[in-house]
């Protein structure tokens, strides 16, 4: 059965890089799969769970925006930042999460609160995904590479 080779990249470094049955991705017109044989596509990518099925098993991304080519069985997601569910640390993003917050709860001084807003979604994003971690980890995989993420 044809698989697909996915390489998953930030600015800072490979987040992961492998062959997968399927992919999930957040694309700005919503969840889109790839399957081996998909036709060629390039789209942008939102904030949200990238997920990847190997071997009926499934892995999480927290993706933060970028772009996805598929092209012959390759999907290439160039991501703005990328979090490996088990890289994240449940606590930091739970903070992370509160003091969105309390910032737009305040709303004292001059907040950004498009700025707000933002932080609040990624910090989402982040936590949802580390939530899912069963302890599953990236055995055979390029390992989450050290500054390849932004919070």
């Amino acid at each position: 059965m044809a698989r697909l080779q996915v390489d998953i990249v930030t600015a800072e470094g490979r987040i992961f890089s492998g062959e997968t049955d399927t992919v999930t991705a957040p694309s700005s017109d919503g969840q889109l799969t790839i399957l081996p044989s998909h036709a060629p596509l390039i789209t942008s990518l939102d904030n949200g769970d990238l997920k990847y099925l190997d071997g009926g098993e499934e892995h999480h991304i927290a993706l933060l925006g970028g772009f996805m080519e598929v092209n012959s069985n390759r999907v290439t997601v160039l991501a703005n930042s990328a979090e490996d569910e088990g890289a994240i640390d449940i606590t930091r993003a739970e903070d992370a999460v509160n003091r969105a917050q309390q910032r737009l709860a305040d709303r004292s001084g001059d907040i950004d609160v498009e700025r707000a807003l933002g932080s609040l979604r990624r910090a989402r994003v982040r936590l949802n995904v580390a939530r899912r971690r069963g302890g599953r980890g990236l055995a055979g995989r390029v390992p989450p590479q050290p500054g390849a993420t932004q919070g």
